[in-house]
C-alpha cells in the first residue's frame, strides 16, 4: 500500500473515518475545504489572465493542490493513524450529501414548493425557480448519484490506495474540477488541466461506482441498471459521471437526464435510465443507494484485509 499501512489498518481506518463522517458531518466552522476553495479562487483571480492560459492552469494547480497533500503525508507519518482516520473524515461528504438533499424530499412531500426550489438551487448549477415537483426531484436524484461517486466512493478509493493523503489529493483535485473545469471563455484553457486531472483520477472509482449500482439494484434492475450503463454512458459529455448517473438511473428505474435551464437556456441533455418520470421519493430512494454502496465498500474493504491477513498468518 503506497499509504504504508496494512490492510487491515487501513479498513479500520477507512470505518473510523466513514462513522466519524455520519456522526459529525461538517465542520461548521474552519472546515479545510472551504479554506482550500478561498486559496484556489486567489490563485485563479492572479494566474489566469494573459497569454500561455494552459500552462498557468498547470501551475495553479500544482500549488494549490502540492503544498496540502505534501503537509498532510508528513503529518500522517509523524502522527500514525490518527491523521489517516481524520484526514479521511474531513474529506468524506456521505452525511453532508444526505444534509442537503432529504430536506428537499421533506419540502416536496410537505407541498412546500418554494422551499424545495431553494433548497436546490443550493445544490445545483441549473435554474430552479420555475422548477415543478418532477424538474427538482430529477434534480436532487441526479445530485445524489453522481456526488455519490465524487464526495464518497472516489475518496473511499484513493484512500485504500494511498491513505489518508491520497483521499485529500482526490478531494482537492475535484473541488478544482467543480471551480475550474468549465468549457467557457473564462476556463477553457486555465482550468483544462483541473479537468483531465479529475478525469484520470475519477475514471476507476466512477466504474466501480457504476458496478455497485449495478450489483444493488433491486430484483429485476440489474439488467436494466447494466443497460443504461452500455447505452447511455457514451453520450454524456462527462466520461465518469455517465456511467455512474446512467447505472444509478437504471437501478432505480427511473428517467433522469433530458431537458434542464442553465442560466436562462433550456439545454436538452442525454437520457439516463429507463421508466417513469422521477418523484419526490426518488430522492429518498438514491440516497438509501448511496449509503447501501457505502456499506458495500466497507464490506468488500473489510472482507478483502481479512483474507489478505489469513492469506500472511496460514
Amino acid at each position: 500500500m503506497l499509504s504504508g499501512l496494512d490492510a487491515v489498518a487501513l479498513a479500520l481506518l477507512l470505518v473510523a473515518g466513514v462513522a466519524l463522517d455520519l456522526l459529525l458531518g461538517e465542520a461548521r466552522r474552519w472546515h479545510p475545504l472551504v479554506g482550500f476553495g478561498r486559496f484556489a479562487s486567489l490563485l485563479e483571480a492572479r494566474l489566469n489572465g494573459g497569454r500561455r492560459r494552459l500552462a498557468r492552469g498547470a501551475l495553479a494547480w500544482l500549488l494549490a493542490v502540492l503544498p496540502p497533500v505534501v503537509l498532510a503525508y508528513w503529518l500522517a507519518e509523524w502522527t500514525g493513524m490518527l491523521a489517516h482516520a481524520l484526514l479521511l473524515y474531513f474529506c468524506l461528504g456521505l452525511r453532508s450529501l444526505r444534509d442537503h438533499t432529504i430536506p428537499i424530499f421533506a419540502a416536496l412531500r410537505a407541498g412546500d414548493l418554494p422551499e424545495a426550489r431553494r433548497l436546490t438551487g443550493r445544490i445545483v448549477s441549473r435554474d430552479t425557480a420555475q422548477a415543478s415537483p418532477a424538474d427538482l426531484a430529477k434534480a436532487g436524484a441526479e445530485s445524489l448519484l453522481e456526488n455519490g461517486n465524487d464526495a464518497v466512493f472516489g475518496t473511499l478509493f484513493w484512500f485504500l490506495v494511498a491513505g489518508g493523503p491520497g483521499a485529500l489529493l482526490f478531494r482537492l483535485a475535484n473541488t478544482l474540477d467543480a471551480m475550474w473545469g468549465y468549457r467557457n471563455a473564462r476556463f477553457d484553457l486555465f482550468g483544462r488541466a483541473a479537468a483531465r486531472i479529475d478525469d484520470a483520477l475519477n475514471f476507476v472509482p466512477a466504474r466501480l461506482t457504476a458496478l455497485s449500482y449495478v450489483l444493488l439494484a433491486p430484483r429485476g434492475g440489474r439488467a436494466r441498471a447494466w443497460h443504461c450503463w452500455r447505452v447511455q454512458a457514451p453520450g454524456w459529455s462527462s466520461p465518469n459521471a455517465g456511467p455512474v448517473m446512467a447505472s444509478g438511473a437504471g437501478a432505480l428505474g427511473i428517467a433522469l437526464g433530458g431537458a434542464a435551464t442553465y442560466d436562462g437556456v433550456r439545454e436538452e441533455r442525454p437520457p439516463l435510465g429507463l421508466g417513469r418520470r422521477a418523484a419526490p421519493v426518488d430522492i429518498l430512494r438514491a440516497w438509501r443507494l448511496v449509503l447501501a454502496t457505502t456499506l458495500l465498500w466497507i464490506a468488500a474493504s473489510c472482507a478483502m484485509a481479512l483474507m489478505i491477513y489469513w492469506s500472511g498468518h496460514a
